[in-house]
């Protein structure tokens, strides 16, 4: 469908646009765009391969939109942005990103939904993983790099491009944009607080799982439990509950181990990620790939050789015997299962974390608190810094500070510092042979680039 059209991309830096930019390019659409962190001189490495893909950039000051253009743009974008305003006085048709990629994704024949407050994108690069190894050839959309795509000219892989028939997309909750999506496999990786009520996320859960062929439920998420319906579902989970089930999680250093169960086979899976959180999200996936007709035995045979995500759970490197792990837990769930992770094996974690805006603070700040708390160990210290802001209107009258008294409350060792590098030299300070660092946040690409800051700096201080 994006055949000779021409497409504006408003922030197509950002997580969600740049992997579809890349798909309607690749299906022969001309692509323009423009971006405030390029203006601001953030991520140059990016812009550079972005434009080294045939993209046209601009200033994001009205002059990038021309006319016969459609104009992408988050929703939130406000008019008074430059480009919002020139695309208006040249009347141009506005999608969002969601609008686009449902577009995309409803076009095909076998699409594959993944929605969830965590773990959706880790469970739809382990699904485009699965088909790629078993002849599928999947369009993936999604939301973070993943590193069995990436090489040296595609260093972004947050992409996948394959067949149009084909399309695996993560799906967004907190917009509620996934009302847009007509899936033929409707994945549930669980359901908790994270931008909208639970009443909320109950009734688009109950709506996308609805009209999709089949369904595909953690069982062992209460919150899900509304979505159970045995006439269009598979289960997963490690309990009772699930069809396809998991047992026998052990904890690895460099991974984890477990066994999945379905009908009257079991299968002995390996996966090179850390956590029970992972071993979860594996069950989605194979539980997905066997709906559409893709085996048990493939689907662990490829998750063996599955190397995740960027930004999840992902070690930078070692030196001085300090670990440096980049990691993009920001709601509640995600720090809890971050922090589960970080508990299954020895040495203390000095954790930083910078909240993803003020507006989730007010939204999820007592129960971000209460992750923290209840995750950290005696030894573990949290050091954070203000939320990210890049601009704009938001109220900022509730910060980090509310969330480091909490987090104290609940008997967590944490502490505020106004900036990234006042954490950054506290934590080199205080770090020890055998120690994690772990870098926590979302929304902003240079996170991972602190994370390697400070493993330079640990490796030149030994």
């Amino acid at each position: 469908m994006a055949e000779n059209k021409s497409y504006f991309f408003c922030g197509i830096g950002g997580s969600g646009m740049l992997p579809l930019a890349m798909i309607v390019s690749a299906r022969g659409a001309s692509v323009a765009g423009s971006d405030r962190s390029r203006d601001q001189g953030r991520s140059p490495e990016k812009f550079a391969w972005l434009e080294s893909q045939g993209v046209a950039f601009f200033p994001q000051d009205g002059s990038g939109p021309k006319t016969g253009q459609i104009l992408v743009a988050s929703a939130a974008v406000e008019d008074s942005v430059p480009d919002i305003a020139a695309a208006k006085a040249l009347s141009l048709a506005r999608m969002t990103r969601a609008d686009l990629n449902a577009a995309l994704f409803n076009a095909a024949d076998k699409a594959i939904g993944v929605g969830g407050t965590s773990g959706k994108s880790t469970v739809t690069g382990m699904i485009g993983w699965i088909l790629d190894r078993t002849g599928h050839k999947p369009t993936v959309m999604n939301g973070a790099v993943m590193r069995n795509f990436a090489h040296a000219d595609l260093p972004f892989a947050s992409a996948l491009i394959g067949d149009e028939a084909v399309y695996v997309s993560e799906v967004d909750e907190s917009d509620g944009s996934i009302a847009l999506y007509r899936p033929d496999v409707a994945v549930v990786t669980n359901i908790s607080l994270d931008h909208k009520t639970l009443e909320e996320l109950h009734t688009l859960f109950g709506a996308f799982v609805a009209k999709a062929r089949i369904a595909v439920i953690n069982a062992d998420d209460p919150e899900s439990a509304a979505l159970f319906n045995a006439d269009n579902n598979l289960r997963f989970g490690f309990g009772d509950g699930a069809a396809l089930r998991g047992s026998d999680f052990e904890a690895l250093a460099d991974g984890c181990r477990f066994k999945v169960h379905f009908l009257a086979n079991t299968h002995d899976v390996r996966l090179r990620m850390p956590g029970r959180h992972n071993a979860m999200n594996a069950l989605a996936a194979i539980a997905a790939a066997r709906s559409i007709n893709i085996s048990v035995a493939d689907s662990v045979a490829a998750l063996a050789n599955f190397a995740g995500l960027a930004r999840r759970y992902e070690v930078l490197g070692q030196a001085s015997g300090v670990t440096v792990i980049d990691d993009f837990a920001h709601n509640p769930d995600k720090v809890a299962a971050t922090l589960a992770a970080v508990a299954e094996l020895p040495g203390r974690a000095l954790l930083f974390f910078q909240p993803h805006g003020y507006g989730p603070l007010r939204q999820m700040g007592k129960e971000l608190a209460a992750s923290f708390a209840a995750g950290m160990r005696a030894d573990d210290r949290l050091f954070v810094c203000d939320p990210v802001y890049f601009g704009g209107t938001v109220d900022r009258s509730i910060g980090s500070e509310a969330l480091v008294a909490d987090i104290v409350a609940g008997g967590g060792d944490a502490v505020h510092m106004t900036t990234r590098a006042n954490c950054g030299a506290a934590m080199l300070d205080a770090a020890r042979s055998g120690d994690r660092i772990l870098i926590l946040g979302a929304r902003d690409d240079t996170l991972t680039e602190f994370g390697r800051e400070l493993l330079e700096k640990l490796a030149s201080s030994a």
